[in-house]
């Protein structure tokens, strides 16, 4: 048996990039899939949206349901956590995948785009893992992954987007805490970051496009998360994942696979020495 066939997964921001590709890789096992995202409706420059996602992981072999949320809502996230459990009657796995970026420096970065991405990232990834503890108590190997780097409190990582770093930094320190709050529940708590930049819209729109073309397909996380989520989680806490590490762990040794450009040598992402 699909290491993750019946188990059920809700990821945030999953209607494209990264989420919707882990989405995709648990589909092929036979796991049903939470699909919680904005887009509803097709956006002028991004593909995707829950509906057409939800359809991919039908397609793919698994079941999904699409639900329409916005991760800065308190009542919402709790509201779409319970239907996803009534949907498939209980919940395995919690992807907190969903992000806000800007990479900009401390005078150029307006309040506005501050408190989106506190409220996107760390508010979002801590508000998400409460309304789904009392649930993943209830499966037989529950782990909640959170899509933010190693924590190493380096100048170089803060200066230049301060307010980014803070927000991705308290993702892992949801990390760093919960794992050990709930190692006694047996609910795993881990983080995963590319070792490379990876091409989703976010390098698309904050780098140039030489980066983009050093970068590598989503799907190198999506098969590094789904290693991740087929370990036991009482033996998977409290890690900082990179994908090519989980990856050459189970094995792995070719990566030319994943590049956007063949041939191309990979750009090392933001936080990765």
């Amino acid at each position: 048996m699909a290491a993750l066939a019946g188990r059920t997964l809700f990821i945030t921001g999953a209607s494209r990039g990264i989420g919707r590709e882990i989405a995709l890789r648990a589909a092929r096992d036979g796991a049903n899939v939470a699909i919680a995202a904005k887009t509803v409706d097709p956006h002028p420059k991004l593909a995707g949206t829950i509906h057409t996602v939800a359809a991919e992981v039908e397609a793919a072999g698994g079941r999904a349901l699409a639900i329409a949320l916005d991760v800065r809502d308190e009542g919402a996230i709790a509201a779409a956590v319970a239907r996803a459990v009534a949907a498939f009657g209980g919940l395995d796995i919690l992807v907190n995948n969903a992000s806000a970026i800007s990479l900009t420096p401390t005078a150029a970065t307006p309040a506005r785009r501050f408190d989106l991405m506190m409220g996107v990232n760390v508010r979002a990834t801590f508000l998400c893992s409460q309304a789904c503890i009392p649930h993943l108590r209830r499966s037989p190997n529950p782990h909640i992954l959170n899509l933010s780097p190693p924590l190493a409190m380096k100048a170089k990582w803060f200066a230049g987007h301060v307010a980014y770093t803070i927000s991705k930094y308290g993702m892992s320190q949801c990390t760093l805490g919960m794992a050990e709050e709930l190692r006694a529940d047996g609910i795993a708590v881990n983080s995963l970051w590319p070792a490379t930049t990876i091409a989703t819209a976010a390098v698309e729109f904050n780098f140039p496009p030489e980066i983009l073309a050093a970068s590598r397909h989503p799907a190198i996380m999506a098969e590094a998360a789904h290693a991740i989520f087929a370990s036991p989680s009482r033996e998977t806490t409290g890690n900082f994942f990179l994908d090519e590490e989980v990856l050459r762990a189970a094995g792995v040794t070719d990566f030319s696979r994943y590049a956007v450009k063949p041939g191309v040598a990979p750009f090392k992402d933001l936080f990765v020495d």
